[in-house]
This record gives C-alpha cells, structure tokens and sequence, in this order.
C-alpha cells in the first residue's frame, strides 16, 4: 500500500469538489436553511401541540383570557385558540384536521365538535371536560420532577446534520464512482500502480475530510444564530460524527463497487438512505413504535450516530459511555471496506 498514490487521489477528489461552485455551496446551504427554518418556526415562541377552534371570532387571533371558556382549560400548556367566523368555516378546517377541536363561544351549554378519528380531538376533549371540574375536586397527587429544558431544535439539530452527512456521504461517494465507472476514469485509472483498496481509502478519507469540514462550519454558523446547548465535550461530539461518516462513506463505497448504470445507482441510494432517514429519529422518537421497526433501526448506522450525539448533546454523555455505538458504527466501516474491495471492479 502506497501512503503516496492514495494522497495524489486525495488531493485530486478534494480539488474537484471545491472546484464546484454549486456542490460546493449546497453542502453549506441545505442543512442550514432546515436549521433555520425550524429555529423561526419553533424557536420564538412555545411549542403548542393541540390547535382549538374558536367560534364566533372577529379575527383569527384568539385571547383566551378574554372569552368565557373554563379558567382551568385556557391555562393549560401546549393549546393554540384560533378563531372563526362561522361555524361553517370551523367545521371545513376541522374535517381537514387543520384543527383539532372546535368550540362554540356563545353557548352556555359549551358546545363543541370533534372528529371521531382525531386522537388528538380526543385528548382535548378530555382536557377540556376536565376544565369545568371545579379545582377542588380534582383527584391525584402531583409530583414535579427536574430538569434541563431542551427545545426541539436541540433535538432536531444533530438529526439535521447527520442527514446532510449520509446525503453527502452516499452520493458524493457512490453515485461519483459509478460516474466515473461509467466516463472510463476508472479504465484509466486500473493502468496505474494504484489498487482498488488505495483508491477507496483515498475516496473515503476525502469524503469524511469534506463531511467534517462541512459539519464546522454549518455547527458555527447555526451556533450563532440558535445558541445550541452541548452538555458533553465538543471533542467527544467531534469524534463520534467522525465515525459516523466513515460508516456512512462505507456504504456509498460499497454501493459503488460494481454499479454500472447512474440511474440504478440513484435508485438504489434512496432506497437505503430515506429508510435511514426516517427509521434513524432524524425527525421524531420511535418510542411507542413497533417493536420490529425498532430493531430494524438498530442495524442503521445513522441511528447509532444520532444516539450518541444526542447523549452526548443532551446528557452530557462522555466517549466512554457511547462506546457501543461507536463500536457499530466502526464494524460497519470494516465490513463495507472490505467487502467494497474486494468487489470493486475497475471496468463497466
């Protein structure tokens, strides 16, 4: 093995990228702007779970305070009012559940409607009967337990990185071979000294060198902005996304070592990456899922990535205690380079 050959396929992958002004920037730009765009949505203003129709209403800001719906029932946390003109108009927003309960302002008996089929309409018709329970008959013993608040964009944050991390590692690694496969780089390529193992170490060790890079840089700028709390080391976070793109290059290098067709390819990179996308907690916990979705999620390398990074972030977890998932995350690596050499071919 040549330290000599792979850094001249080093030097030259990294130079084509930077070359490319749009790739170059999208990398920058995408996770940024889903980052952004979640910080204005729910960074400003408390999360509100369950949205209560209001009606007769002159305007589609409700203050609760102002109407004469129980006192215990607008003091509860989590419910947005929006308001209607009509009865008419709240039960069309309602079938397309844009809403989740409506209510008649003007009615002393407290009328309102829900859908059948709405859980959500369920809990707040719950939370609704209960609010005209005077206080002194309520039942149970309440016990507070504390904690460090964390929004959802803390959540969703590393969620949001790993994402742009498995996009940028599966396409800009697999789908790049398989065009070059296809260009006869790769032919050219097979007449020099270099082996198929020293140039998908060279792709790879490009590919995580760009991915971390990327990730500095987008973490600094978003940092800027949203003030995302890291309860853990910044060295141990740094770490376990540094194993998480090499699993994650792994898979694009051996998704690339025999395909032919870009189309094919394209296909077959979705097909691993949206399942990731959605079965990894990118977006939302599968508590409560079913139990063979959840260990389906195991085999992913991204769940893994999100799970330490989340400890770490969020619990203030040190290397030592994710060393599991860093443990899966590396035999992922070692699996799919190998396997990936010892596939790869140099011709269509």
């Amino acid at each position: 093995m040549s330290w000599q050959r792979m850094w001249a396929m080093f030097k030259a992958r990294n130079y084509e990228f930077f070359r490319d002004k749009a790739a170059f920037g999208w990398n920058f730009l995408f996770p940024f702007l889903i980052i952004a765009g979640f910080g204005i949505i729910f960074g400003g203003r408390d999360y509100s779970g369950f949205k209560v129709g209001v009606f007769p209403a002159a305007a589609e800001k409700v203050v609760a305070a102002e109407t004469n719906l129980p006192q215990r029932f607008i003091e509860t946390k989590h419910l947005e009012f929006i308001g209607f003109k009509s009865l008419e108009e709240g039960l069309e927003k309602l079938r397309h559940h844009k809403i989740d309960f409506l209510l008649r302002l003007d009615s002393p008996a407290g009328e309102y409607w829900l859908l059948d089929s709405s859980p959500k309409g369920y809990i707040v018709e719950r939370l609704f009967q209960a609010g005209l329970i005077p206080e002194g008959e309520a039942q149970g013993e309440r016990v507070e337990v504390q904690g460090t608040q964390i929004r959802y964009i803390d959540w969703l944050f590393p969620g949001i990185l790993a994402m742009n991390m498995m996009f940028s590692s599966l396409w800009g690694v697999g789908y790049i071979i398989v065009r070059y496969r296809k260009n006869g780089v790769l032919k050219r390529l097979k007449a020099t000294p270099l082996t198929a193992f020293e140039y998908l170490t060279a792709q790879a060790l490009s590919r995580i060198f760009l991915l971390m890079f990327t990730l500095v840089v987008v973490w600094i700028g978003a940092d800027l902005l949203f003030s995302f709390r890291v309860a853990g080391s910044y060295l141990d976070l740094f770490i376990v996304f540094a194993f998480g793109s090499l699993s994650l290059t792994s898979i694009g290098l051996l998704l690339a070592a025999r395909g032919i067709s870009e189309e094919f390819t394209s296909g077959a990179l979705n097909f691993i990456a949206w399942p990731m996308m959605f079965l990894s907690e990118v977006w939302f916990s599968l508590e409560g899922a079913p139990q063979w979705v959840r260990t389906f999620s195991q085999i992913l390398p991204l769940t893994h990535l999100l799970k330490a990074a989340r400890k770490i972030m969020n619990d203030g977890a040190s290397l030592m205690e994710v060393s599991s998932e860093c443990l899966v995350m590396l035999g992922v690596t070692l699996f799919c380079l190998v396997l990936g050499a010892l596939l790869f071919s140099w011709n269509e």
